[in-house]
């Protein structure tokens, strides 16, 4: 299948999209030996040789980046108050392609940690955020209030009849799907959802008068975060989690 010369470039991390161009004007793209013509010239990954600098261009393959998020870092490119997800990651996964493309599946507020994905896949972030596929999310929960054995149960039925949740900032306000609740100790549990509005883990327990104080997603589908991980560290998936994580969602 034929595709825009300047699009393979770009997606192979050899420069941004819009800097294509300057590389043909100067003589430094070819495609099967000859000088490229054009940025939107078609090439054929099957048979054609794509050469830049005299150096041979193969595909990028996506990358699947599992991050255990800390603190005070936000889920943002950029940010002029605050250090961002991204300053976490090596200098080689900033570079011109992998800052046009390399982006988070879903995001984390400040004061969470936990399991965040990067991707470079934008049809995988697009399977596991859709409504649609209602991909569950779980998270470690540590309470304000005590809650007793008593009340854990009428908890437990609660968030799985659903929740109302009143409005919050621009969000507005939603009554929540069915999820699951697993207690671990009078003021610890664990929550699943299968959807991800505004600080919504926040105010499904808000509504039942109490306050979330800690809060840390462990797993997005089939995926857990592994407990190895370093509070900003980062792995890449095995494949067998990814292929895991398609078919769980």
């Amino acid at each position: 299948m034929k595709e825009r010369l300047d699009k393979f470039l770009s997606e192979a991390g050899v420069c941004a999209r819009s800097e294509v161009p300057y590389l043909i004007r100067t003589g430094r793209v070819f495609v099967n030996k000859k000088e490229a013509c054009s940025k939107s010239q078609k090439i054929d990954l099957s048979i054609d040789l794509i050469e830049v600098d005299g150096k041979k261009i193969e595909e990028q393959k996506h990358i699947y980046l599992m991050m255990n998020k800390c603190k005070n870092y936000v889920c943002s490119n950029k940010d002029g108050v605050h250090e961002t997800v991204f300053s976490l990651l090596d200098s080689s996964l900033r570079t011109a392609y992998f800052i046009e493309h390399l982006h988070l599946v879903g995001r984390l507020d400040i004061d969470t940690e936990g399991l965040l994905l990067f991707t470079t896949d934008g049809a995988l972030t697009h399977k596991l955020i859709s409504p649609k596929s209602e991909c569950e999310k779980t998270y470690f929960v540590r309470l304000k209030n005590r809650v007793l054995e008593s009340e854990q149960v009428e908890y437990i039925e609660k968030f799985a009849s659903g929740i109302f949740i009143r409005a919050e900032a621009n969000e507005r306000e939603h009554f929540c799907k069915s999820a699951k609740l697993v207690w671990k100790s009078f003021d610890e549990c664990e929550l699943t959802i299968s959807e991800g509005k505004y600080h919504q883990v926040k105010r499904m327990f808000l509504s039942l008068g109490n306050e979330v104080v800690y809060l840390k997603r462990i797993s997005i589908g089939s995926l857990q975060l592994d407990p190895n991980l370093l509070l900003g560290q980062y792995r890449e998936l095995t494949q067998d989690e990814l292929e895991r994580l398609i078919a769980s969602c």
